[in-house]
C-alpha cells in the first residue's frame, strides 16, 4: 500500500499540535474509496483460531452478552445487534499491516494494533471510553457515532462490558466508507451500525505507570548487586523478642538504598518491554532455512524485510527486537536503524553490513522474525 494522506488537509505536525490528546477530529474521506481489507468469512475464520484475540458482543431485550474467542460460530447474518471484534488483524494480514503502518507519524513505541469490528444493523458495544487514543476508520456500510467530553465516566455495574451509566453525547456523525474519526483518551463515544458495517480501529499503547513500575522492578531484579550478608556483631540482649530491632531495620534500609538505576537501565527496560511480542504472537521460521552463505547471497539480491509480527526499536547504542536487546557499534548503527525505520533493507544497503549484522539477520531469519525479499 502506498503512503496515504489520511489526515485530510492537515499535516501530521498540525494534527499532533492541535488534536492529539486534546480533541476529536472528523476526517471525511481520509481514504477515498476505501473498501474492507478482509471479508466477513475471513474475519470469522480468524476469530475461530486459538491464538487470535476475539470477542462476540450481542444485545437483545436490553441485555448485553459477551463471548471471548475462539468464536466457533457466528449468529445469523440477518440477526440484529451483534458485533464481532478481532484484535491484532495486522498480525495476520499483510493489507491490514500496511494500513496500520500508515499511522507511523506516531512512534512505533506507541502504535499498538488494528482491530476490525463487523456488526449487523444496530450492533455496537455500548457507550464507553478508551484509555488510549484511537482512529476509527469506516470500511463498510455506515456507523452512527455519538461522542461527548463528559467528566462522569462511571460505569453500569454487573455488565460484561464497560458501559457508561450516564452517557451524555454532544455531537453526532454518520461515517461512510473512507471516513475516519479520531478520539483522544477518555472521550465518551457510542458507535451503532446502520445495516451491516465494518469499522477499523487503530489503537495506541498507553501503559499505566503502575504496570511499568512493576515490570521495571522485575527487570531490575536480575541486575541488582548487593554483596554481603546481614550480621549484627554488636547485638544486645533483647527485652522484647517479637520486636524487629531498630539496628536491623536501619542497616538493611541502608543497604537497600544502595540500589540505583540509571537512564541506561530505563532505556534497556523500556525497549525490551515495548518490543516484547504479545502472549498470543508466535513466529514460524522457514521450513528449510538456507545456509548462512546462501542467505547472504539471497539477501544481497532481494534485500530483507521484518516480519509483520516483528517490532524493532532503538535508542542510542541499543537496538531492541521482539523483547531482546543488544548494543551496537557505530559501524552497524546506520544499517540497523534503517531496518527499524523502513522495516526493510534492499540489497545495496546490506553491501557494507558487518559480519555481526549479517549474523544477527541470519538468526532473525531462522526464527521467522525477518524474511528475504
Amino acid at each position: 500500500m502506498k503512503k496515504l494522506t489520511i489526515l485530510g488537509d492537515i499535516t501530521p505536525a498540525q494534527f499532533l499540535r492541535d488534536y492529539w490528546h486534546k480533541k476529536p477530529l472528523l476526517i471525511r474521506q481520509a481514504i477515498p474509496g476505501f473498501k474492507p481489507l478482509m471479508s466477513v468469512a475471513a474475519l470469522a475464520a480468524l476469530a475461530a483460531q486459538d491464538h487470535v484475540e476475539a470477542r462476540l458482543v450481542s444485545h437483545s431485550d436490553g441485555a448485553w452478552q459477551m463471548q471471548h474467542g475462539p468464536v466457533a460460530e457466528l449468529p445469523a447474518r440477518d440477526a440484529r445487534e451483534w458485533t464481532l471484534l478481532v484484535q491484532g488483524a495486522n498480525l495476520h494480514n499483510d493489507a491490514a499491516d500496511d494500513l496500520l503502518r500508515q499511522f507511523r507519524f506516531i512512534p512505533d513505541a506507541r502504535l499498538d494494533d488494528l482491530m476490525i469490528s463487523f456488526a449487523t444493523d444496530g450492533g455496537g458495544v455500548g457507550p464507553h471510553f478508551d484509555s488510549y487514543d484511537v482512529f476509527l476508520l469506516q470500511a463498510q456500510g455506515q456507523r452512527r457515532w455519538r461522542i461527548g467530553a463528559q467528566k462522569d465516566l462511571s460505569l453500569v455495574e454487573g455488565l460484561p462490558l464497560k458501559i457508561l451509566s450516564k452517557f451524555k453525547p454532544t455531537e453526532e456523525f454518520i461515517l461512510e466508507p473512507g471516513d475516519m474519526l479520531y478520539l483522544p483518551p477518555h472521550y465518551a463515544h457510542d458507535g451503532v451500525a446502520i445495516g451491516d458495517c465494518q469499522t477499523y480501529s487503530v489503537g495506541f499503547r498507553s501503559p499505566s505507570y503502575q504496570e511499568l513500575g512493576e515490570a521495571f522492578l522485575q527487570f531490575m531484579a536480575d541486575s541488582i548487586d548487593l554483596p554481603g550478608r546481614y550480621g549484627d556483631p554488636d547485638l544486645e540482649v533483647s527485652k522484647h523478642p517479637a520486636e524487629i530491632p531498630r539496628n536491623m531495620l536501619s542497616t538493611i534500609a541502608a543497604e537497600l538504598n544502595k540500589v540505583r538505576f540509571t537512564e541506561d537501565d530505563v532505556t534497556i527496560f523500556l525497549g525490551e518491554h515495548l518490543s516484547e511480542p504479545k502472549h498470543n504472537v508466535f513466529f514460524k521460521g522457514p521450513a528449510k532455512p538456507l545456509t548462512p552463505e546462501r542467505f547472504a547471497l539471497s539477501a544481497a539480491k532481494k534485500g530483507v524485510a521484518l516480519s509483520r509480527k516483528t517490532l524493532m526499536l532503538y535508542r542510542g547504542k541499543h537496538v531492541f527486537i521482539n523483547g531482546e536487546s543488544f548494543a551496537i557499534g557505530r559501524a552497524d548503527k546506520v544499517a540497523l536503524e534503517a531496518l527499524a525505520n523502513a522495516r526493510a533493507l534492499d540489497g545495496a544497503a546490506l553491501a557494507g553490513a558487518s559480519e555481526d549484522v549479517m549474523d544477527a539477520l541470519y538468526t532473525w531469519y531462522q526464527d521467522g522474525w525477518l524474511e528475504l525479499g
